[in-house]
């Protein structure tokens, strides 16, 4: 195998949840890719939690939000978040979140979000991938060097274990190569700071006995309340007895000791044993382009955000599904290249959004003044304590840990977007409906059992009817005459109908509403060359 060279559409650097997720959609959308990834793939110090609900009915989409929520997670523990002196000491205030197995649907989605740390979740993706040579992921493979050219990209690629060369040749690539990304650094296309870079600890320990020590106290993060040492989350990572504890390293900027800061935290005398204790560091930054001619930058690579709120990996995600699908009408040759450049304008508003919306998280926790007493077992701390518990009751807090508006709410305005000249969706996240106005995430209801119009969308454009099918053979014969794939679908439920809010909507692969209307138009040229990138 020695030097030798292998031609794919599209070269996905990066193993991570990200660049998975673009190789599930570009797979799905019958596009050749290689994923190449220089670690083996094998997780040690899980960072992401819960995958978010638009990520779960895009893994729905890929046949596979079943596998995650049967990953592992015990499905009767309380997704609940309780601010504690120490987890075995006060506990201030909780916000009660029903388990996996009790909460009911909610009206908007039909995937609710859901607990699958790191250490589960890549190995599922990959396995749903295949590892080579008879899958898309090639482990232990480092781009040693690219080149773009008139018509692709050419790298050179490194086998760790066998010291083996090869050339890949791809048409386009796609960097998940994370925040430090040597691919957009080799660009020249800078990710300015947008806020101040913070260092933090994580401490991944076990503490088997704990579970069952807390009983019906248990909870999926207790964030320490404690104003000299720990403020930051403890949580559960599997549901049963794996935790990572967040501090911030020593004035003088050492790390903490691992085992004493756990000790602190839990305040209770019970077997612990410390796996790992990294340092990282937390970044909001967003990338001034998202595309560098044959090369886009997707999640991290892209953009990074605090973690408060769990909105990174998620907004990655639903950059891969909105890259995907363009990639693959542009390679099947049914959309014009214009249709790339939409990545850019309809993802990064949302980047900045969400790292916004992040550090509005995160500030709320850095600015929460405590009492000095809080910790006391006293008349004074038990005032301080029920003084902190009613200013919670009456803040937002909660929008930290259900924030559909921000999941789903989002919406993209491009030139692939028809916009009408109704009043536009509120902004506010915290306000958010569903939709069907062009841009936003196409309405969730059901068809049937178990099936969501969600469940419409994928390979296609769709044209939902709610009032008739006249002139929709019009559409279907321009779409096929420009090889666009379509369908049509005439609904008579009126309650979707309201939902939906037009007579016809159309809605494009990726599940987002391109065009509406009462009526069709005569001649749906112009709304067909627009929405594949012939603008």
């Amino acid at each position: 195998m020695n030097n030798t060279t292998i031609n794919t559409d599209v070269l996905i650097v990066g193993g991570g949840p990200v660049g998975l997720a673009m190789a599930l959609e570009l797979r799905y959308q019958g596009i050749d890719c290689i994923v190449i990834e220089e670690s083996d793939g094998v997780i040690s110090h899980p960072k992401v939690g819960t995958v978010g609900p638009r990520s779960m009915e895009l893994f729905r989409r890929w046949g596979i939000a079943q596998q995650l929520r049967d990953a592992g997670w015990p499905y009767d523990h309380p997704l609940d978040i309780a601010w504690v002196t120490t987890v075995a000491g006060h506990e201030i205030f909780r916000l009660n979140f029903p388990s996996a197995g009790e909460r009911p649907l909610p009206v908007y989605t039909p995937e609710p979000e859901h607990p699958c740390p790191h250490h589960w979740l890549i190995p599922l993706l990959i396995s749903n991938l295949g590892k080579y040579p008879d899958g898309l992921v090639r482990l232990c493979c480092r781009m040693e060097k690219f080149e773009q050219q008139d018509d692709g990209v050419v790298a050179q690629v490194t086998y760790l274990e066998s010291g083996n060369t090869q050339t890949i040749q791809a048409k386009y690539l796609v960097a998940c190569d994370g925040a430090k990304s040597l691919i957009r650094k080799a660009c020249g296309v800078d990710a300015p700071a947008y806020h101040p870079t913070r260092v933090f600890q994580n401490i991944l320990f076990q503490a088997p006995e704990l579970p069952e020590i807390l009983g019906s106290r248990k909870a999926l993060v207790f964030y320490m309340v404690n104003p000299k040492r720990l403020r930051y989350p403890l949580r559960s990572i599997d549901g049963k007895g794996l935790y990572r504890l967040t501090a911030v390293p020593q004035v003088d900027g050492e790390t903490r000791d691992p085992q004493e800061a756990v000790e602190e935290a839990l305040g209770i005398n019970t077997p612990i044993k410390i796996l790992s204790s990294v340092q990282w560091y937390l970044t909001h930054r967003v990338a001034e382009n998202f595309r560098s001619d044959r090369i886009f930058f997707v999640g991290d690579s892209a953009h990074t955000l605090s973690p408060s709120g769990g909105f990174g990996m998620n907004t990655g995600i639903a950059d891969a599904a909105d890259l995907g699908w363009k990639l693959a009408a542009v390679l099947k040759g049914w959309a014009g290249s214009n249709l790339l450049d939409t990545y850019e304008t309809e993802r990064r508003p949302i980047a900045l959004r969400n790292m916004e919306e992040a550090n509005v998280n995160l500030q709320r926790t850095l600015k929460r003044t405590l009492a000095p007493e809080i910790m006391d077992d006293s008349p004074a701390g038990e005032q301080a304590r029920q003084q902190m518990a009613e200013k919670m009751e009456h803040s937002d807090v909660r929008r930290e840990f259900e924030a559909p508006g921000i999941h789903f709410g989002f919406r993209y305005e491009s030139p692939a977007i028809i916009p009408d000249n109704c009043p536009l969706p509120t902004n506010d996240p915290h306000q958010w409906t569903q939709s069907s106005y062009p841009g936003c995430r196409a309405p969730h209801a059901w068809l049937e059992p178990g099936k969501s119009t969600l469940d419409l969308f994928g390979h296609h454009f769709v044209l939902m009817c709610f009032q008739g099918q006249q002139g929709v053979e019009n559409f279907a014969k321009t779409c096929q005459q420009k090889s666009v794939p379509f369908t049509s679908i005439q609904i008579n439920n009126p309650d979707i109908a309201n939902i939906y809010e037009r007579a016809y909507v159309l809605v494009r692969p990726d599940g987002h509403v391109a065009w509406r209307g009462d009526s069709l138009p005569d001649d749906p040229t112009g709304v067909i060359d627009r929405i594949r990138g012939y603008f």
